[in-house]
């Protein structure tokens, strides 16, 4: 059978006809496809933005179907579902955008970030250590240690804390030095509990070589020394505080003082107790003074010297421990009524039970959050 031309030259102009209307519908549908998605988008961060999230997640969810590679929506989803408290589904948008094998390595990393917040946020720390350490070596590498710090700090793992707050101070992400020394400190009150002697002093020393100028391990020597009965060690390590760091011999300023007493020490120690207690007179310093001083007329005087310069329940009660069997003067007597005036003070509020604003005068509308009736009708000191 002959071929004839005529149909050729009849079906070529029609093949390119229906070649270029197919082209063209499926233009028009690529471009009502990505006018589409951003419309989504857009409506989405309008919801979230007007605190809509329910609303904002069905909008994302939308754009995400009708564009499936864009991985900006998928992050932005997953991070909504993980505010919501929505962890699962948080974790399964993330987990989906780690197993495309056409997404760049920038972009990987940054969903191994997100993936690694979804299980912290959900309590799932095994997995959200193991997730943050996939991370070493990335661009999110210092937010991955801080927050298996964070980790490590929470679960009381104090070693792992110790060797990644070293790899951080190493980086240069900041000082960590003081962080690490309480880490050891931390590993030889453990040691030290399992009677495990050598190995809290090896701990003690690893603090001490971290942060010289840490006074928590100067303060765990001496009390290890006094538990031990050594007196005189004690002492000495506590004296260091005192010119080196006077704010934390408050800590220790009592057992300071009842060391002196069992080495037979107590004027010495007084001596040296009370300038830095007339620079900073502090009720630690004050008690230390009444355990050191046998005179109690004296220490009934210089506690109400400080009550009348610095009043304090602490020092109110000591001084009517002093006063046993005997009046107050009215010096006293006043001291005593101001002190105790000014503690009252605070509890003599009203509070709302809605917003916890305190108020001298009873509201029956807040001035905090604006409730009616929300202050119960009792002070604080009533409640």
């Amino acid at each position: 059978m002959d071929f004839d031309l005529q149909w050729l030259l009849f079906g070529l102009p029609v093949a390119f006809a229906l070649g270029w209307l197919a082209s063209r519908f499926d233009l028009r549908q690529w471009k009502r496809e990505q006018r589409d998605s951003p419309k989504a988008y857009y409506k989405g961060l309008n919801l979230l933005l007007n605190e809509q999230h329910d609303k904002a997640i069905d909008s994302f969810i939308e754009a995400v179907q009708q564009d499936p590679d864009t991985s900006d929506l998928h992050f932005a989803l997953g991070n909504l579902f993980r505010r919501r408290g929505e962890y699962e589904r948080a974790v399964r948008v993330h987990e989906h955008l780690l197993q495309r094998a056409d997404l760049p390595a920038s972009e990987r990393e940054r969903a191994q970030h997100a993936l690694a917040q979804d299980f912290m946020k959900a309590g799932l720390f095994d997995r959200a250590e193991q997730a943050f350490r996939a991370l070493d070596g990335t661009v999110f590498d210092t937010e991955a240690r801080l927050a298996l710090l964070a980790l490590h700090e929470r679960s009381r793992d104090w070693r792992a804390a110790a060797e990644v707050a070293g790899k951080l101070e190493r980086s240069g992400s900041g000082s960590f030095a003081t962080r690490i020394a309480n880490y050891w400190c931390e590993l030889a009150l453990e040691a030290d509990a399992r009677q495990q002697t050598a190995e809290a002093d090896d701990a003690l020393m690893r603090a001490r070589e971290a942060a010289p100028q840490s006074p928590r391990p100067v303060i765990m020597a001496g009390q290890r020394a006094r538990a031990r009965g050594d007196h005189r060690e004690a002492l000495q390590q506590w004296g260091t505080l005192i010119a080196v760091h006077p704010s934390a011999f408050n800590l220790v300023a009592q057992d300071y003082g009842d060391s002196a007493r069992q080495l037979g020490d107590s004027a010495a120690a007084m001596e040296r107790i009370e300038p830095l207690y007339r620079r900073t007179p502090t009720t630690d310093l004050l008690a230390a003074l009444g355990r050191l001083d046998d005179d109690s007329t004296r220490h009934r005087r210089r506690v109400l010297s400080h009550l009348q310069h610095q009043p304090s329940l602490t020092a109110a009660r000591s001084l009517l421990q002093l006063a046993q069997g005997t009046p107050l003067d009215e010096t006293e007597s006043t001291a005593l009524r101001d002190t105790v005036a000014r503690a009252a003070k605070p509890l003599q509020r009203y509070r709302c039970a809605a917003c916890a604003f305190e108020a001298q005068h009873y509201f029956w509308q807040c001035p905090g959050c604006l409730g009616w009736d929300t202050y119960p009708p009792q002070r604080q000191e009533d409640l």
